[in-house]
Parts: C-alpha cells; sequence; structure tokens
C-alpha cells in the first residue's frame, strides 16, 4: 500500500526521538510504499486532490535517515493511508491541510481524522471534564486572571496553541513579575491563555500516555531537570519507565468514546498525580522513549491496527 506522511521536513527527524520516523521504518518494513508529503504539500484541481509528495525509503542509520528516490504527485485515490503528523501549533496550514484532507475519497484512511484534530484543541479540549483536570481558567482579562491567581495560589500559565513547553511559566503567588507575565502572555489583554492550578505531584514529573484505538499503547514518565521546571523532552526533561494507576485507567475510559467518536485514534494525554493535563492529536510523541524502556517495537501495534481500518474500508 502507499503510506504517505504529512509532516515536517525529512531534515528535521531526529533519529533518536522521532515518532513518526519509526512509523515509517515500521511500514516500509511491512512492505508499503512510503512517501513524505510536506505541509504544504496538497492541492486541489477541481474534484482531484493532490500530493506533491516524495517517494522515500526510510533506513534504520543515525547518519543516513532516508533514501530519497524522486519527487512525484499523486492523485488522492491512489494513496491508502494518510498519516496527519505535522507539529502544533495548529494554525491556518494545519486547518487548511484538514479541509482538504476531508475531501479525499472514503477509501483512504487518515489517521488522525482531520474532523478530530480540528475539534480538539489539546490545551483546552480536556478542561470539559472538570472532575478531571486541576481547577482551569481560559481568557485574556488580567482582573480575571488576577482573582484565579488569588484563588489557587500557585498556578501554572501558558498559551492555547502552544507544544513543547513553550511560553510555560510557573507563577507562585507571591511571584513579584506576576503582572509582566499576564500581559506579555496575553498580549496586554488581546489574546486568551490558560491558567491552572499548579499540582505539586509535578515535581516528580508528568506522564505522557499513548492511546491507540482508546486503549493504553504504553506509558513514559518525563522528569524535569534541575533549572527547570517544565518536564517535557523539548525541555529538557528525562524519561523513566512508569506505570499505569487505577486513576490513570479511570481517565483513559472517561476519554475513550469520545475519541473514538472523532476519528481520533492515536493520542498521547498527560497526567500529572491525579489529574489529567493535555490531551494530545496533531503529533503524539514519546513511542521511541517507550521502546526504550520496555524493550518493545510499539510502532508495528499502530502500523497493524492502520491496515486493519484500511482493509474495512470501502474499495475506490
Amino acid at each position: 500500500m502507499k503510506f504517505l506522511f504529512l509532516m515536517e521536513p525529512l531534515e528535521s527527524v531526529n533519529f533518536l526521538k522521532d515518532t513518526t520516523y519509526v512509523l515509517m521504518l515500521a511500514a516500509a518494513q511491512k512492505g508499503h510504499e512510503i512517501y513524505y508529503v510536506p505541509k504544504q504539500g496538497i492541492s486541489k484541481r477541481n474534484k482531484d486532490i493532490l500530493f506533491h509528495a516524495t517517494k522515500v525509503v526510510p533506513l534504520r542509520d543515525e547518519n543516513i535517515l532516508f533514501d530519497v528516490q524522486g519527487k512525484v504527485r499523486l492523485k488522492g485515490s491512489d494513496a491508502d493511508v494518510v498519516f496527519l503528523r505535522p507539529d502544533p501549533p495548529f494554525d491556518q496550514d494545519y486547518l487548511m491541510s484538514t479541509w482538504l484532507l476531508d475531501l479525499l475519497p472514503p477509501s483512504v484512511f487518515v489517521f488522525n481524522r482531520p474532523g478530530g484534530v480540528r475539534c480538539v484543541n489539546e490545551k483546552i479540549w480536556a478542561s470539559q471534564f472538570d472532575d478531571l483536570v486541576p481547577s482551569t481558567l481560559v481568557s485574556c482579562y488580567h482582573a480575571e486572571l488576577l482573582a484565579f491567581m488569588e484563588e489557587v495560589q500557585d498556578v501554572i500559565a501558558k498559551p492555547t496553541d502552544g507544544f513543547g513547553g513553550q511560553g510555560v511559566f510557573l507563577i507562585k503567588k507571591d511571584d513579584p513579575n506576576k503582572r509582566v507575565i499576564l500581559e506579555t502572555l496575553t498580549k496586554n489583554e488581546s489574546q486568551k491563555i490558560i491558567l491552572q492550578r499548579y499540582i505539586p505531584e509535578a515535581r516528580k514529573g508528568d506522564k505522557r500516555i499513548l492511546l491507540l484505538n482508546g486503549e493504553p499503547l504504553g506509558a513514559i514518565l518525563r522528569l524535569h531537570s534541575n533549572d527547570d521546571h517544565r518536564n517535557n523532552f523539548f525541555s529538557g526533561g528525562k524519561p523513566y519507565a512508569a506505570e499505569l494507576t487505577p486513576r490513570d485507567l479511570e481517565i483513559i475510559e472517561r476519554l475513550k468514546p469520545f475519541l473514538l467518536e472523532m476519528g481520533l485514534f492515536f493520542v498521547g494525554i498527560d497526567i500529572i498525580g491525579e489529574y489529567l493535563i493535555e490531551v494530545n492529536v496533531t503529533s503524539p510523541t514519546c513511542l521511541q522513549e517507550m521502546n526504550r524502556a520496555y524493550d518493545k517495537q510499539l510502532e508495528f501495534d499502530v502500523i497493524d491496527f492502520v491496515e486493519h481500518v484500511h482493509a474495512s474500508r470501502p474499495a475506490v
């Protein structure tokens, strides 16, 4: 089958960390043709969706990750599976990609479903489950934000569309810089941000759990460095093996029907202590870290699932 990966540039792939890379490796090992599609590489002409793609053979070689075999233009009906894997933020280009992918024929399996990705803001969507998340405020107004901080004391402040720990602040109740931080993040009350009550268990790390078809595929604990409060790997966090707790499983069961209804089959959820923090649907990561922690190759579970779903779809 033809597997297309809409993703970041090939030269940006990290041999030791990139989840998309090991998915490509596993698909190729199972005999599928692999195509790289840049974020801007989708067009529509009349009734046809067109992919401006590059055929590649992923190599398990740290020095040469891909054998690039040449550029091609594929019709949507030529594809079997499209992996929607650009990194966040979910911006106008990402939104346009989801609209165009919605127009593919039903024989093409898009993983995750574009409409589901559009519906889930990774920072805000989880807040509807108010018994699962820490006390949360989404606002741009300084008076509201300061009142919330007065009520809950220490908070985490972050943008609504950030990733990799960018723009995430731990603000203590007596921090003399709290007003200027709010001014900066909200761009003087012109842009909404998120405040969440700080969970002290964050000092022990946060848990990333990958879900496949609503079930836990693997889990890893991310622990911050000594000079940073942020646990994610982009900010210097380190991975450690993690066990699923009864509370983790309770959270997963609550989310599962919502995720499956939206076609969000590959999802990363972040949990601190007893609380759900984020639901990541655009380009969930940490597969390689889980593989190393448990001596597994979880990417093959993902490709097996994709093959199974595609086999059940109508032919062109």
